[in-house]
């Protein structure tokens, strides 16, 4: 189904594709048929530190800390260019290593990526620095914003190729230097990337490609040459890395996990409500960190929604990411698989929620069925823990003055939708739930203009628009007498 024979599955590491110095692989399935699609390697500790040091390298070389503002932008774009021409291939490959349907990796993934190289190629040629008017006689005061050195991008499995792209694009139009390590199960994009990374011209060591499970990731961010670190991924890995570069005092980006309050108001369109919720619960089967995944519901309208969301996602059809039609794809391994059906079941369990009708899943593959749960109370473990899959609750209220802090009834705060015909109780809403991005009236998108990450437990700092370049820069003032 998925014949790719022009695989790059070496690491790339000062512009030489190398299999890695421990001679260990990591297999990578397509988890539409549970079949293994190759191997990548296991970076061990010598390979991290040839990656860091080249990137080091590249950093204070003329040829990429001298280049003008304007061959960087030009670069980028390039790369830009590069990814479009191959969209297709891309889009295939993500759908085959990670599961998305290939609606989703060609209509939403690629095309996001394509669309952050080229804003950030637009800002390499616009960070400025200020003039400040001080208070000391006969000096002049300005400030430079200078790239932080090697910055290590660690990413995700639910988005790989596009996550890289977030981090990628504004590290290098601000002058740094990467080593990406990719997650070990969906590595395949990431290396494709960095084939079109030397063809658009990039010099050596600029970006470097580790593959690699937890303890590449660990001595790539304990690694002292290593000053940035931007991860994506699970809130306990966050913590452990902030702890880490809080130590060594790195700076850091954190997005991580998310559990979305989607808050549905008596007044609203409960058609369109059940329709956006379904996106934005069940977008890549719900392995999304910003997935709507708690539903406050009024009591009057409660069973109506749940009856209709369960319908809706009864509907939708299951398949392998390169099948037509395929609405659902799988979940990405077989150990998140079984781990998110655990949490079915605990919600099945829970006295009180009902799990409403889910038919049996057929064929190989890891699937899951959606499964909408109603009648759910902000004590169960489904309301509380972040599942990343998908699984709805479906919560009622009776008193619209308790939304907001039941909304916040979680260590998260990444993302939160509201529903409501009234605009002036739907930003009321908005202005006090505890999260980093609300929707109001529409699933959960994205754009490389509009700040992303999240507050308490779902991260620090800020990826996309200005946002981005303040993370991959620092300020230095230059003081100059004109005595």
């Amino acid at each position: 189904m998925h014949p790719h024979t022009d695989l790059r599955t070496d690491m790339l590491i000062d512009g030489d594709w190398i299999s890695g110095s421990c001679g260990g692989t990591i297999p990578t399935y397509d988890p539409g048929t549970g079949a293994v699609i190759t191997e990548v390697p296991e970076a061990g500790e010598a390979d991290v530190a040839a990656a860091v040091e080249a990137a080091s390298r590249a950093f204070e070389s003329p040829e990429w800390g001298g280049m003008l503002p304007a061959d960087r932008a030009k670069a980028l774009l390039r790369l830009a260019d590069l990814l479009e021409a191959d969209a297709d291939a891309f889009a295939r490959l993500e759908t085959a290593d990670q599961g998305q349907p290939l609606g989703v990796s060609s209509g939403f993934a690629v095309p996001n990526a394509v669309e952050h190289l080229r804003y950030y190629a637009g800002w390499a040629t616009k960070i400025t620095g200020v003039t400040t008017p001080l208070s000391v006689p006969d000096v002049d005061h300005r400030t430079r914003r200078e790239p932080l050195g090697v910055c290590a991008l660690i990413t995700p499995w639910n988005f790989p190729l596009m996550i890289c792209v977030w981090k990628l694009a504004p590290a290098l139009a601000t002058g740094n230097t990467v080593v990406v390590k990719p997650a070990e199960q969906t590595p395949l994009t990431t290396l494709r990337l960095a084939e079109l990374v030397r063809r658009a011209g990039f010099p050596d060591g600029v970006v470097n490609v580790v593959t690699g499970g937890p303890g590449t990731g660990r001595a790539l961010v304990e690694h002292p040459g290593v000053a940035k670190v931007s991860f994506t991924g699970s809130t306990e890995v966050g913590r452990e890395i902030a702890a880490r570069t809080g130590h060594d005092l790195k700076h850091v980006s954190l997005e991580l996990g998310g559990k979305a309050p989607s808050i549905i108001t008596s007044d609203a369109d409960i058609d369109a409500a059940v329709q956006g919720n379904l996106t934005g619960g069940l977008l890549n089967s719900g392995q999304v960190c910003a997935a709507y995944t708690r539903f406050f519901v009024d009591s009057a309208r409660h069973d109506e929604f749940a009856e209709k969301l369960a319908a809706g996602a009864a509907s939708m059809k299951l398949g392998h990411g390169l099948t037509e039609g395929t609405d659902l794809g799988p979940l990405v391994s077989a150990e998140h698989r079984d781990r998110v059906e655990r949490y079915v079941a605990v919600g099945r369990d829970e006295d009180g929620a009902r799990l409403h009708e889910r038919s049996p899943v057929d064929g190989e593959g890891y699937f899951v069925r959606p499964a909408v749960l109603s009648g759910v109370t902000d004590d169960m473990r489904v309301a509380r823990e972040e599942i990343f899959g998908p699984v709805l609750s479906v919560l009622p209220y009776d008193d619209p003055d308790e939304l907001v802090a039941r909304a916040d009834a979680t260590d998260h705060g990444l993302g939160a939708a509201v529903w409501s015909r009234d605009i002036a109780t739907a930003n009321r809403l908005a202005n006090r739930v505890r999260a980093g991005t609300v929707w109001i009236n529409m699933p959960p998108l994205l754009d490389a203009a509009a700040s992303w990450g999240g507050m308490k437990a779902s991260g620090l700092g800020r990826e996309m628009g200005w946002s981005a370049i303040e993370a991959f820069t620092e300020v230095k003032s230059v003081w100059t007498h004109l005595g």
